[in-house]
């Protein structure tokens, strides 16, 4: 099949034009862009689509996503990470959703992605207990029926949990710390045989799914297990997609643990290098910077996420200027609650201008779109297929209408992409050369039937999981002052918002 797009306003994200539009013809064939200018002359086609008053653009890429997370949405507010992950991913307890219900999350993440632009996901999927491969197919599986590209991991960690967290030996009750300690490490062996098996399965299924090797944090997973799964992230072409310094808590553990900064220690393994991708990087030195921008690494900044967690505000101008690939995510659905990039890419607009009064060193509309597009890909090791519009690369683009009320007046698109575009403006959504949504509507899947049946599903688990939520909020009070003891240490840098507040002497909760 052929489809031909004609006289379009087109943001290509491209080495020749950037972000700068133009008009021209797009002509896609099979699963890729076969040509593209300013006027490609007669062609023939199976389908012609008139582009006057039509923006096309590269698809969104959400380079950091869990969508494991979906069945929390709405669920949580006012707790930082150490707190907020007692919760979402509890320590006692858990029990595993179907895997009918791993689809269904899975779908749900697909479905409200594609309808809002995203044509790529990288989703860094934790399972309670761990991983079964059925449970990892469930989520290839929904992406595959829904017609997204995506990286898709199996999370690890390996170290014992009180082993991952500053202070919590010495600071939480015995019976808590033999808890957990109870809780079984999964062994190096398996997991690599686990993802090898993976990558042998999933590994360009349909031409746009492939499996991920993420190891969860430094923090979290062992010298050995870290070595060994980038070995293997570089034999199978993966990236090596990991956490690094999103809260200041991280801050402390890396001098705590190693006497060292995470990103020292992660370069002193060998462990930095172009094919390592970072979420969040916010507590960050400039050594630690120069050092990333060395090896030519990325990041995923994932702006809304650092907000509602309170984790703070990435050094983002001194991250691109040091040369570090910046991608944008929105993190977990229930520590954004929802995967829309325009949302994302809006955030990461404004927030960067309260950082300096230099407003030379704010971030642009034109950097927020390629670290959207272009950047996105590379972060995920596909920038050689998708994230830019381009004769030979994959067709994932999107048609905007120009005659809607977020582009009036017509202005600079690249603004109005970023500060008043929210997706509802989106005509077509192509991927892999399938137009999967069209006038709003999925193509691929019955959206209403498939929430109706996540609805009844999630209605049926929500008692367990109250249960498990109750049961590990025994460990609030003592994280809470683990929380508020690694806050209050210097550490050189601060990234928070302001000057950090006295701390009360109480714990609001909302009721």
């Amino acid at each position: 099949m052929s489809t031909l797009i004609r006289h379009a306003t087109i943001i290509a994200m491209d080495e020749t034009h950037g972000s700068k539009p133009f008009v021209g013809d797009i002509l896609v064939a099979g699963d890729r862009i076969k040509a593209i200018g300013p006027d490609l002359g007669p062609q023939t086609a199976d389908t012609v689509i008139d582009g006057r008053d039509r923006l096309v653009m590269p698809g969104l890429v959400n380079g950091h996503l869990h969508s494991g997370e979906a069945l929390f949405k709405g669920r949580y507010d006012n707790m930082p990470l150490e707190l907020w992950m007692l919760y979402c991913y509890p320590i006692l307890g858990g029990r595993p959703p179907s895997d009918r219900l791993i689809y269904l999350r899975s779908m749900v993440v697909a479905m409200e992605s594609l309808k809002t632009g995203v044509t790529t996901v990288v989703d860094d999927v934790y399972e309670l207990g761990g991983q079964s491969m059925e449970q990892l197919a469930q989520v290839f599986q929904a992406y595959d029926d829904a017609g997204l590209r995506a990286n898709v991991s199996g999370h690890i960690m390996d170290r014992p949990f009180l082993d991952t967290i500053p202070f919590a030996h010495e600071m939480l009750p015995a019976d808590l710390r033999a808890k957990a300690g109870d809780l079984a490490t999964p062994a190096l062996d398996d997991y690599l045989d686990f993802c090898k098996a993976a990558a042998k399965r999933f590994h360009d299924r349909s031409g746009r799914l492939r499996f991920m090797i993420a190891p969860s944090a430094p923090q979290r997973c062992t010298e050995p297990l870290m070595l060994a799964a980038d070995e293997l992230a570089r034999a199978i072409g993966s990236p090596f997609h990991t956490h690094i310094l999103e809260t200041k808590t991280q801050a402390v553990t890396g001098p705590e643990f190693h006497g060292k900064t995470l990103i020292r220690y992660m370069h002193d393994l060998g462990l930095l290098h172009a094919g390592t991708t970072i979420a969040h990087s916010i507590w960050v030195t400039d050594e630690d910077i120069a050092l990333m921008g060395d090896a030519g690494c990325s990041i995923v900044h994932n702006v809304i996420s650092n907000q509602k967690l309170g984790a703070g505000i990435a050094p983002l101008r001194r991250l691109l200027d040091a040369g570090v690939n910046v991608a944008l995510g929105s993190d977990g659905i229930c520590s954004n609650d929802t995967p829309r990039m325009f949302d994302v890419m809006h955030a990461a607009g404004l927030l960067h201008s309260v950082t300096s009064p230099d407003y030379d060193t704010w971030v642009s509309a034109s950097e927020v779109l390629a670290c959207a597009t272009i950047k996105g890909a590379r972060s995920a090791l596909l920038g050689h297929e998708t994230g830019s519009l381009e004769a030979g690369k994959k067709a994932d683009l999107l048609i905007l209408n120009l005659n809607t009320a977020p582009f009036i007046p017509r202005n600079d698109l690249r603004n109005h992409l970023v500060y008043c575009e929210n997706g509802s403006s989106i005509e077509q959504v192509m991927v892999n050369g399938e137009v999967v949504v069209k006038d709003g509507k999925l193509l691929r899947v019955n959206e209403a039937d498939l929430l109706g049946e996540l609805r009844e599903a999630w209605a049926a688990y929500l008692p367990v999981h109250a249960a498990i939520e109750q049961e590990n909020a025994v460990f609030h009070p003592h994280f809470a002052a683990i929380h508020k003891r690694c806050t209050s240490m210097d550490v050189g840098i601060n990234r928070y918002g302001s000057d950090m507040p006295a701390w009360k002497g109480h714990n609001r909760r909302a009721g």
